[in-house]
C-alpha cells in the first residue's frame, strides 16, 4: 500500500485517541473466547472507498482478524449491500470497529460526492480536482478518496507545486516578478515544479500568459468572462476554474473548455456515507 508508514501512523493515532488505556466496556462484558462475524452494511447508496484502510486497521489491532471484501474501492454500492465481513475475536472487532468505520464512512462520503461531480462533466475534457481544504492529518486519505470517486488530486501540499495567489503577487510587486522568483528558486534547487498563477480578471490573465505560467487559475470568473479567458489563453497554458463551484454550476463551467475545476467542498464539507457494522456471534 502506498504511503504505508504515514497511513499506519494515522491509524495508530486514531487508536490512541479512541481506545486510550483500554476499551473498558468491552473488557467488562465480552469474553475473549467469543468469536463473531461483523458485517459492514451500506445504509444508503454511494461509492465505497477506504477498504484497504479498514483492513489495515484490523491488521494493526489484531492480526488474527480476517477481513473479506465483496466490493473494490470506487465501486457503486446500494442500500442493504454487505460491503465486507470481518471475522474473529468479538472483543477485538468491537474495540476497533469505530476507528474502522470512521475511515470507511468519511472516505466513502468523499468518494460519493466526488463521483457526482465526475459524472456530470464526463462528456467534457475537464477534470474536477481537490484542494488543500482537508482535515489536518488526514490529507493522504482524503485525497485518496477523491481519486476513488473519479476526480483528480491537485497539489498535495505547499512543497510540490508553485501556486502564486493574490497576496504573493502583492508582495512580489507583479505576476512577472513572482513567476521569475519561482524560476530562480527552481534553478537554485535544481528541481522542476509547475507554476500556477491565480487571476481575478482578464488583465491578470494576460500578465500570467506573458510570464509563461504553466497553469492559470480563473478565480470567481463568471461564465462569459471564463469563456473569453479560455479563448485568450488558447492552449498556451492549462486552465483551472475556481471559486464556489457546485453540482449545479460545474457542467456549465466544464463546457467553457477549462482543463481543471477545483472544488474545496469535496473534502471540507463532506457528509459521511451511512455504513454500519452488525455483529453476529458464531454458534
Amino acid at each position: 500500500m502506498k504511503h504505508q508508514k504515514k497511513i499506519d501512523k494515522i491509524i495508530k493515532s486514531a487508536f490512541k485517541e479512541d481506545i486510550g488505556s483500554g476499551d473498558i466496556t468491552t473488557i467488562a462484558t465480552i469474553s475473549k473466547s467469543i468469536k463473531s462475524d461483523g458485517r459492514f452494511i451500506a445504509k444508503e447508496d454511494g461509492i465505497v472507498a477506504g477498504l484497504e484502510i479498514v483492513k489495515r486497521v484490523f491488521d494493526l489491532y489484531d492480526k488474527k482478524l480476517k477481513f473479506k471484501t465483496f466490493f473494490q474501492n470506487g465501486d457503486a454500492i446500494k442500500k442493504g449491500d454487505i460491503i465486507a465481513i470481518v471475522s474473529g475475536s468479538a472483543s477485538s472487532i468491537l474495540t476497533s470497529e469505530r476507528t474502522a468505520l470512521n475511515f470507511l464512512q468519511r472516505m466513502s462520503g468523499i468518494a460519493s460526492y466526488a463521483n457526482k461531480f465526475s459524472e456530470i462533466i464526463k462528456h467534457t475534457n475537464a477534470k474536477v480536482i481537490d484542494t488543500r481544504k482537508t482535515v489536518p492529518g488526514l490529507r493522504i486519505l482524503d485525497k485518496l478518496a477523491v481519486s476513488y470517486g473519479g476526480c483528480q488530486n491537485h497539489r498535495i501540499g505547499l512543497y510540490d507545486m508553485f501556486l502564486i495567489k493574490d497576496n504573493h503577487i502583492a508582495a512580489a510587486g507583479s505576476i512577472l516578478n513572482a513567476v521569475h522568483s519561482c524560476i530562480k528558486l527552481m534553478k537554485k534547487k535544481n528541481k522542476k515544479f509547475k507554476i500556477e498563477v491565480e487571476t481575478e480578471n482578464l488583465e491578470k490573465v494576460a500578465e500570467a500568459l506573458e510570464a509563461k505560467a504553466d497553469i492559470i487559475m480563473l478565480d470567481n470568473f463568471d461564465i462569459d468572462k471564463m469563456a473569453e479567458a479560455v479563448q485568450m489563453i488558447n492552449g498556451k497554458a492549462k486552465i483551472e476554474a475556481s471559486g464556489g463551484v457546485t453540482l449545479d454550476s460545474v457542467k456549465q463551467i466544464a463546457e467553457t473548455g477549462v482543463d481543471f475545476i477545483s472544488v474545496g467542498a469535496l473534502t471540507h464539507s463532506v457528509k459521511a456515507l451511512d455504513i454500519s457494522l452488525e455483529l453476529e456471534n458464531r454458534n
